[in-house]
């Protein structure tokens, strides 16, 4: 991707002053409930700056267009996930294994699907604002974290990096089939008990 294209992708500045704060936190959760009313074909900026009740300039202020709109909504999201990852290693260190790695992946899909219908919305257009990128960046910060829980937890595992990966890429796994589902609603319950009862018996099986 060249630099120019990149840069459809990114915000203008970031707010410093408390009301600059307001006015995007404003933007941001009216670019989500503009594009859970109209989808992101019809999603503009005239819209989701009238939900915002901000006037147009406002917006482009901080967001060129509507694809870094977007973005900036994705990538809020998924830091949220990680944030509440990151919180639960606090929460648990020292705590046995299994304790931590259950509460590992309630925390991921609690944060991950708590607006089911936003995370499917934003699954959908992530491919469209450089999604990759905001997954990548936040999945690096995420198993960093992962890898701290594991090596403060009460028994500790082999290969923790190794064993971190694996955890993450069944919690991308699950979440995915999730987000791809014609009602992940249904399955979300099943979903997380059979997450929880695999990374489990995984890192025991893993356990030194």
């Amino acid at each position: 991707m060249s630099q120019g294209t990149t840069a459809l992708f990114e915000p203008r500045k970031t707010p410093v002053q408390t009301r600059s704060t307001a006015s995007v936190d404003a933007i941001l959760k009216a670019t989500i409930q503009v594009l859970l009313k109209v989808g992101k074909e019809k999603l503009t900026t005239t819209r989701v700056a009238a939900r915002a009740g901000v006037s147009v300039g406002t917006l482009y202020q901080y967001f060129p267009n509507k694809s870094a709109l977007l973005k900036a909504v994705l990538k809020q999201h998924m830091t949220a996930v990680v944030e509440n990852i990151e919180r639960v290693g606090r929460e648990q260190r020292g705590q046995p294994l299994e304790d931590v790695v259950s509460a590992l992946m309630n925390a991921y899909l609690d944060a991950k699907m708590r607006e089911m219908k936003a995370s499917v919305a934003l699954y959908s257009v992530s491919s469209d604002v450089d999604g990759a990128k905001v997954v990548q960046e936040m999945g690096v910060r995420g198993n960093r974290a992962i890898v701290e829980m594991l090596s403060e937890a009460k028994e500790r595992v082999e290969n923790v990096e190794m064993v971190a990966a694996m955890l993450q890429g069944v919690m991308n796994g699950v979440s995915r089939r999730l987000l791809e589902s014609k009602e992940p609603e249904k399955q979300f319950d099943a979903l997380r008990a059979e997450l929880v009862f695999l990374a489990c018996a995984y890192v025991r099986a893993r356990a030194r």
